[in-house]
């Protein structure tokens, strides 16, 4: 095994699917899967329209692995650090993804990226986002965002794009970064967030158009209902990381956010549903 700083493999923590993720000198090496034409084909695009917060493809080494740069910066750990609940840095995060998303908007919805996400899942409810526009990020957990001097500065960990609408990318955010779940699903860093005044705070700092926040309530709850069978449909037909989450009781926490949502309707969409 080498010694060689600029060889040696370290491995990176905070991959939920992805196994086998290491930092070799300045750059990250992950496994290829079904998913990296799509990250590959974004990254270059971001790259192509002057996009610095996101790393950059770089080819394939000799072990059949996705070469990134490795973005500095700092990246919340489990169990989450309390500067994950700061405002600033909250509405850092919203600021930041606007900026990603904007940035993709030009490219659409090109063939490639389409995704056969459900084919065929019984009961799965039918989606009310409306036609996606672009092709979002739609993972942006704190493992997922590189801050720098407090600030979010780069998204990593694309292997959940596809495409989207701009509330589907603020529902996740609000998910994530907004405490939208029981608390006691919530990591400890996030249990005493207010998801009324943490919702107001994503949507105005993102800046989503009023008529996308009238129903981003309805669109959280039916984005919820959806993960459940499609997360049951991963977990039994990739298994590795989706069925490891689904045995650890994902499902049932995805229940219970989808019921939260439904008793706390009300009071969240007064919060987001009004431009400020």
């Amino acid at each position: 095994m080498t010694t060689d700083p600029e060889h040696l493999e370290l491995p990176l923590a905070g991959g939920d699917v992805t196994e086998g993720v290491v930092r070799v000198g300045r750059t990250v090496r992950r496994p290829v899967s079904d998913t990296s034409t799509v990250v590959r084909r974004v990254l270059a695009h971001l790259h192509d329209v002057g996009f610095v917060g996101a790393p950059r493809f770089l080819g394939v080494d000799e072990e059949d692995r996705d070469i990134l740069d490795f973005v500095e910066g700092e990246v919340a750990g489990r169990p989450w650090p309390g500067w994950v609940a700061d405002p600033e840095r909250v509405a850092s995060v919203a600021r930041l993804v606007r900026e990603f998303d904007d940035a993709m908007e030009p490219l659409g919805v090109p063939p490639w990226a389409e995704r056969p996400y459900s084919p065929d899942i019984a009961g799965l409810p039918a989606p009310i986002a409306g036609p996606p526009t672009f092709i979002g990020h739609l993972d942006i957990t704190p493992e997922n965002v590189v801050f720098r001097d407090g600030r979010a500065w780069a998204l990593i960990d694309f292997d959940l794009a596809r495409p989207a609408t701009r509330a589907e990318e603020v529902s996740n955010m609000l998910l994530w970064w907004g405490g939208w779940m029981p608390e006691a699903d919530r990591e400890a860093a996030t249990r005493d967030v207010d998801p009324a005044v943490a919702g107001a705070l994503i949507v105005t700092a993102y800046g989503l158009e009023e008529a996308e926040r009238s129903n981003l309530v309805e669109l959280a709850s039916n984005l919820a209902d959806r993960s459940w069978f499609l997360m049951k449909w991963r977990a039994e037909t990739m298994g590795g990381g989706w069925l490891r989450m689904w045995e650890e009781g994902a499902g049932d926490r995805i229940l219970r956010r989808a019921q939260w949502l439904r008793d706390h309707r009300k009071d969240l969409q007064r919060a987001v549903g009004a431009a400020r």
